[in-house]
């Protein structure tokens, strides 16, 4: 389906490029698709590397099903003269142009900020990299596994006596998409409401997004000289905080940034006495004693069942969670009743099952049109767009055309 003729979601009308590969890049251009974005995917002719990440199913990728949801994809070599004679064409008319070459690529190749610019002086440009733009660091290659260990993530989590743990899905990757598109919607309200008329670019690391989501550890660190540390599932701030075996061996989560809720839970595996010990009155004391209570806790729920010690919590009104794997997800009524996971009709696998769109806008929701789609499978018809539309000759078109067709019958 052309996401041209299914207007839907709040931005409907604005063109984004998405000319970047794995993956903070692409995951930004998804959640512009997901809320109305007309999201034109510009793949290298061997394709996104995104294609070939993760599991598949009759050499469909699970992750390119998700992350190319709601785009078009066209195959251009922007290193040819054709291919960025299209993309300059292209990038007349549009609102955001995507990319995560190295720092100088784009530049070296005429594609560069200035080049681009002055083209269509509207233009947002969102350039992902995994250190920026600028400093000692720029030209280095970069991913989220670099970034999450050098933001300091990596640093303070795991368990105190074990190594730094790396997350096992691509957050850094994650956070700075996401940072990326309210970066970009910034820039789009001073050009458009604010009425500049004027587009900018916008400078993203891999490493800075995750590293600002580590709260106030640079300013403990100035103040106070404090560094943290590991201490696995337990919190530096509040106790009771952890993950807690039940009698059949599920796992649960609980969490008390609340002091109330933190008594709450406290008389509830021991009791009011217990809870109003003077040794835990306030949450510095209770970090102090954080063995005694954590073993409390433990010991209370790892006695009983999870039914029951979920019913207990929810009747003293504390907060707790089961630790679910995805096969669990797909069964608890919460998740069901949001449409949490959504099944979408896919012409390579038939309905296949996947993560809704998020955040839920009560008037103007996102929606998803199509799963990724096969690679150049709309190069036709966006070349022919640009052909009725005057930015290309037809000529170029057929060329383009043709060497797509011709790369693809060769592979």
């Amino acid at each position: 389906m052309s996401q041209t003729n299914s207007p839907f979601g709040p931005i409907d009308g604005l063109k984004v490029i998405d000319c970047a590969t794995i993956l903070a890049g692409p995951m930004a251009a998804t959640v512009f698709g997901e809320f109305g974005a007309n999201v034109i995917k510009v793949e290298h002719p061997q394709g996104d590397a995104l294609r070939g990440m993760g599991l598949s199913k009759d050499g469909h990728g699970m992750w390119w099903k998700v992350v190319g949801r709601n785009k078009r994809s066209i195959v251009l070599d922007l290193k040819t003269r054709d291919g960025a004679e299209v993309i300059k064409a292209m990038i007349k008319d549009a609102d955001i142009f995507i990319e995560n070459f190295r720092t100088g690529t784009l530049e070296k190749w005429g594609l560069g900020w200035d080049t681009l610019s002055e083209i269509n002086p509207r233009l947002v440009m969102m350039r992902v990299t995994g250190f920026g733009q600028t400093g000692p660091y720029k030209h280095r290659a970069g991913f989220g596994t670099l970034a999450e260990s050098m933001s300091g993530f990596a640093h303070i989590t795991g368990q105190a006596d074990g190594p730094p743990t790396l997350p096992s899905i691509g957050l850094a990757d994650g956070i700075a998409a996401y940072h990326g598109v309210f970066a970009a919607m910034f820039a789009i309200y001073e050009r458009d409401v604010k009425g500049s008329g004027k587009g900018q670019y916008i400078d993203i690391s891999l490493y800075e997004p995750l590293f600002s989501l580590l709260g106030a550890q640079s300013s403990t660190y100035d103040q106070l000289g404090v560094v943290q540390n590991r201490s696995g599932n337990r919190s530096v701030n509040n106790v009771p905080r952890n993950a807690y075996q039940t009698k059949e061996g599920r796992w649960v989560a609980i969490s008390t940034s609340a002091p109330s809720i933190a008594r709450r839970v406290m008389a509830l595996v021991g009791g009011d006495e217990w809870a109003n010990d003077e040794r835990f009155a306030t949450p510095a004391d209770r970090r102090k004693n954080v063995d005694e209570i954590d073993g409390k806790v433990a010991d209370w729920i790892k006695a009983r069942p999870l039914e029951e010690v979920l019913d207990e919590f929810e009747r003293v009104e504390a907060a707790i969670a089961p630790i679910y794997a995805v096969d669990q997800i797909f069964e608890d009524p919460q998740f069901k009743a949001r449409e949490s996971v959504t099944w979408v009709d896919d012409e390579d696998l038939g309905k296949i099952a996947m993560q809704n769109v998020f955040p839920i806008l009560s008037r103007t929701p996102g929606a998803i049109t199509h799963p990724g789609p096969r690679i150049g499978q709309h190069t036709r018809e966006v070349l022919d767009e640009m052909v009725s539309s005057g930015s290309i000759s037809p000529e170029l078109a057929d060329r383009i055309d043709e060497e797509f067709k011709r790369r693809t019958a060769k592979s």
